[in-house]
């Protein structure tokens, strides 16, 4: 549905202020008209319109480059992450972007940028999850907006391990080494691992924000897989497993080894 079509029955604000009211809680209503125009309403609506979601109830977290949102549709619980238009840093997307023979034609635009962004992410998750590597499971995107899996146990949604670190974190510390091989089996490197992106689900490791993973022909690859080495190691480190850069790198290449 384009702009030309809101407008045939009543104007385009009321269209858009009845697509505003899917959102139940006033606090993320609040956000949601601080932040974004109408053109992302009309990508909602047409997401709700294609029964992705029957409606928008309250934000789950904040970031600089969007917002994620719950929904819901006949008793199941969705996320909507919608990507900031006007206020997402475009020199850091486009670092990992460019590079990327996924998406060789980048256009200089704010908005075409951060649709590519949106399917990029989208496109990783699909990836990842054909690795059986365990990230959120990709549902649709529409322009800046991407519905996903909703992470959680009875509708709240899962804290960043960060906030909760894993009862056992010498397990997790293997299982994320093995995720990371398979990651490198396909060709991807996350490229912005740490605490922050993993989320403890009631014990289970999911992976989250994958937007920048890049390819392992990306010509920053090998710096953006250092990197999350580094973090991981010394995430893990801290949690008490007996782990360095130098040990966890080993064990990845033992592990990716095994998979070829």
């Amino acid at each position: 549905m384009n702009i030309d079509e809101l407008t045939k029955d009543g104007s385009l604000e009321d269209k858009l202020h009845k697509q505003k009211k899917l959102i139940k809680d006033e606090n993320s209503r609040t956000i949601f008209n601080e932040v974004f125009d109408k053109a992302t309403i009309t990508a909602i609506h047409e997401l709700s319109r294609k029964k992705f979601f029957e409606e928008i109830e309250f934000i789950i977290s904040t970031g600089k480059e969007g917002n994620v949102f719950r929904c819901n549709s006949k008793n199941n619980y969705y996320a909507i992450k919608i990507f900031k238009v006007d206020t997402s840093d475009f020199k850091h997307m486009t670092q990992y972007i460019k590079g990327d023979e996924r998406f060789k034609e980048v256009r200089k635009e704010k908005l075409e940028i951060i649709k590519l962004w949106t399917k990029k992410e989208f496109r990783n998750l699909e990836d990842f999850t054909k690795a059986k590597i365990r990230v959120p499971l990709p549902i649709a995107w529409n322009r800046n907006c991407l519905v996903m899996e909703f992470i959680g146990k009875n509708g709240e949604a899962a804290p960043r391990a960060k906030e909760k670190p894993f009862n056992n974190p010498k397990e997790k510390y293997t299982l994320l080494c093995e995720y990371i091989a398979k990651m490198l089996n396909t060709k991807l490197i996350h490229a912005d691992l740490s605490e922050y992106n993993i989320l403890n689900n009631d014990e289970e490791l999911v992976i989250i924000d994958v937007g920048q993973a890049v390819t392992t022909m990306h010509p920053n690859a090998k710096e953006f897989f250092q990197r999350d080495v580094m973090n991981m190691s010394k995430y893990f480190a801290k949690q008490g497993v007996d782990t360095s850069y130098d040990k966890m790198y080993q064990k990845i290449k033992q592990l990716t080894e095994k998979l070829k």
